[in-house]
């Protein structure tokens, strides 16, 4: 039985504990407004550079999903994506980029990522690991990230996702590597979020998006894309599609790595908002708790010293 002098400093440290939650919760929801209205202004820009890539016939947008829900990855009966079925593929290995966070205290936002990683990897694969929690797991595992990119992952921006991006498509177009894996949380609800795996790179085409190949006509850039609008034939791009895709293609990959390189952080700060909510819940009950307690014991101090009075009183 802890004494009242025990029980009173605990009291303290919950004390000070809830206000280190409610605080960190406070920051969180704040963060995670600032990431959803990064996400909303985004859009107009997304939309606009899918029509675009529609325009010019790409099925899709070249198969790129902003949000960070389309693109699934083919996968083998074991969970792990589909490697391409040509030698020329199967003889590099793979890129995969893997977003977690820098911090914990953000429920099983890392583990989760951090797991689907596992499950997809390879034996020589090459892991990028954008967030400090990945690159400790990746390397325990054996498959150190070539750079540190932990400042990507706390602080989201188009700049360096773009030059990263670049680097990958040099490294494809190389023959250094086939193909590039994207693996982040997607934020559906501030209390739900989900691990997903994406082609960032397709391995049949170095620069594409998505698994869509991209087919230009050859009968020159005025030339109508099959299936597109009656009201769009009369369009002219200028100096051609080739040309165009060779400078948008790219550019929609670097609008998907930077788009989920937001939706990694809006998840991570959903996580943080819910697992310091429900520690604060925590310390409020184990608080009431432990208040009771000491003024049970205190009750009961009170009473014995009554009593003690009330017997040396008789005894007189």
């Amino acid at each position: 039985m802890p004494t009242l002098k025990e029980t009173k400093g605990r009291i303290g440290s919950v004390r000070s504990t809830l206000k280190i939650t409610s605080a960190m919760k406070l920051v969180a929801s704040a963060k995670l407004r600032k990431a959803q209205l990064a996400i909303e202004a985004m859009r107009p820009y997304e939309r606009e550079m899918q029509g675009i890539l529609a325009a010019l016939g790409v099925p899709g947008g070249a198969g790129n999903d902003a949000s960070g829900t389309g693109n699934d990855v083919p996968v083998m009966p074991d969970g792990a994506p589909a490697k391409p079925d040509t030698d020329r593929a199967s003889s590099r290995p793979r890129a995969i980029v893997a977003v977690s966070s820098n911090s914990a205290l953000c429920g099983g936002f890392n583990a989760s990522v951090i797991a689907k990683v596992r499950s997809v990897r390879l034996p020589g694969d090459i892991v990028y690991s954008l967030g400090r929690k990945m690159a400790e797991a990746m390397r325990r595992d054996g498959f150190p990230s070539p750079e540190d990119y932990s400042a990507l992952s706390e602080r989201p921006a188009y700049g360096p996702a773009s030059e990263m991006v670049e680097h990958l498509i040099q490294e494809q177009e190389k023959g250094r590597i086939c193909g590039v894996l994207l693996v982040y949380n997607h934020f559906i609800s501030t209390a739900h979020q989900d691990p997903v795996v994406e082609w960032l790179l397709s391995p049949e085409t170095p620069g594409q998006a998505g698994n869509d190949a991209v087919v230009v006509p050859d009968a020159g850039p005025d030339m109508p894309a099959p299936g597109r609008a009656s009201q769009e034939e009369d369009t002219i791009f200028e100096p051609g599609r080739k040309e165009l895709l060779k400078v948008l293609v790219p550019k929609t990959v670097k609008l998907k790595l930077y788009a989920a390189l937001l939706d990694s952080a809006a998840s991570e700060h959903s996580a943080r908002t819910v697992a310091m909510q429900t520690a604060t819940d925590n310390a409020e009950n184990l608080l009431d708790e432990l208040t009771l307690q000491y003024n049970k014991g205190r009750q009961q101090k009170i009473t014995a010293e009554i009593l003690d009075l009330a017997g040396g009183q008789s005894e007189k």
